[in-house]
């Protein structure tokens, strides 16, 4: 599979993110701002992930139905992805 910019730059963001929140909790910024931004943090990764398991699923899709094969298993694998992802 092939990552793209826009995968690596939400990546990027996100570890952006955790310095800041790293540098938060160094300063002993209040928990409410702590938690906000962790959880932020959190829901940018789980986009990441989305986008990154539709993207494979795509591809994947494409590629058992140019062999005439079944689709199925690769869509159940993509769902475990997530699952186990949360």
């Amino acid at each position: 599979m092939e990552y793209t910019n826009e995968m690596k730059n939400r990546l990027k963001r996100v570890e952006g993110q955790i310095r800041g929140v790293l540098r938060m909790i160094e300063e002993e910024k209040d928990c409410k701002d702590v938690i906000t931004q962790l959880s932020a943090s959190r829901t940018a990764i789980d986009r990441t992930i989305g986008l990154i398991v539709g993207s494979n699923l795509e591809e994947c899709i494409r590629e058992q139905l140019d062999k005439g094969e079944s689709t199925e298993d690769v869509v159940k694998e993509a769902v475990q992805l997530l699952v186990k992802s949360r």
